[in-house]
């Protein structure tokens, strides 16, 4: 596939996961300043020439997600008034994609409101990653390719030798039909854990259903931050005689209460993506990181030449 006036930039929130993408297609990456000044206002000036070309901003907006996000915005912004043909924002990981709705009233619906700024800033399209709710891609006036981690997991999943006493497993009843695509391709009983969250960091598992006695377990989720759903779902799962329990989450944005929750050995693996950078704590703990750079490499590819993004999936995930 051709690479002719492609052009690859990156933010400063996940500079090595750009630098990877650029290393599969053979080509430097985008040059640019981004920088801050003494009041924490966000400089960026764009050294290349890019007047005609195809630029693909790479920026997940992961903590800290405001500035993660203003720079994006400014990269944008900048690009545009470089006279770049088609900008592209590449967010492997959407933040602010759990404030979808109005749940309460006098609330906002933030992930609309950060997919007006990312049109109104100058993006033409926008490239994410397991969205928390496929219906955001509704949000975007501009096209959205949303892409599932699947693949990936499903690749590393497939050598590992408890696959043939496997029963997927979704932590609550929004994820089913996201579990469900994983028991179908592995031809594994399907189940799933009704749950109670107490507080932002406090969740409950109250009842289960599905095989659990001798069998290994795959939690598949789209996120995890306090580890608080998938250490609960652990629980109840090895108290009902579970031989194992792991979890396949496509983004981790591990706070200092998911590392307590994980030191307990609930979970005897927590698998994961790159999408957002990985911490060296994770080596304290049984945290495998999956890379999702060839995954994006061949979507920026399919894009740039006009080609279908879907057939990329074995498993949609959803």
């Amino acid at each position: 596939m051709k690479i002719d006036n492609l052009k690859i930039f990156t933010g400063r929130a996940h500079p090595a996961l750009a630098q990877s993408i650029c290393k599969e297609l053979s080509m430097p990456l985008g040059n640019a300043v981004v920088e801050s000044f003494p009041d924490s206002e966000t400089f960026v000036k764009i050294i290349d020439h890019i007047r005609g070309d195809d630029v693909f901003i790479i920026q997940p907006t992961s903590k800290p997600s405001n500035e993660s996000v203003m720079e994006l915005l400014i990269m944008i912004d900048a690009a545009r008034r470089a006279s770049a043909k088609r900008i592209t924002a590449v967010l492997p990981f959407f933040g602010y994609a759990r404030q979808d709705r109005k749940d309460q009233p006098r609330v906002p619906i933030t992930a609309k409101l950060i997919a007006n700024l990312l049109v109104a800033a100058g993006a033409n399209r926008v490239l994410t990653l397991d969205l928390h709710a496929t219906q955001i891609q509704g949000f975007f006036d501009i096209p959205c390719d949303h892409l599932y981690a699947s693949p990936v997991i499903y690749d590393y999943l497939e050598g590992q030798s408890y696959i043939n006493n496997l029963t997927v497993f979704s932590p609550d009843v929004g994820g089913l039909k996201r579990a469900q695509s994983y028991a179908t391709l592995f031809d594994c009983p399907l189940g799933f854990i009704a749950k109670r969250r107490i507080s932002a960091e406090v969740v409950e598992a109250t009842s289960l259903v599905g095989e659990v006695e001798g069998r290994d377990i795959l939690i598949v989720d789209d996120m995890t931050e306090t580890a608080g759903t998938l250490t609960a779902a652990a629980k109840i799962l090895k108290s009902k005689g579970a031989k194992s329990v792991r979890a396949a989450v496509t983004h981790a944005i591990l706070t200092e209460t998911a590392y307590d929750r994980l030191s307990e050995h609930w979970l005897d693996e927590l698998i994961i993506t790159d999408s957002t950078p990985p911490n060296e704590r994770y080596k304290e703990y049984p945290i495998t990181v999956l890379p999702i750079g060839h995954l994006l490499t061949e979507a920026i590819l399919r894009i740039h030449n006009n080609m279908s993004v879907t057939s990329l999936f074995k498993v949609k995930g959803f």
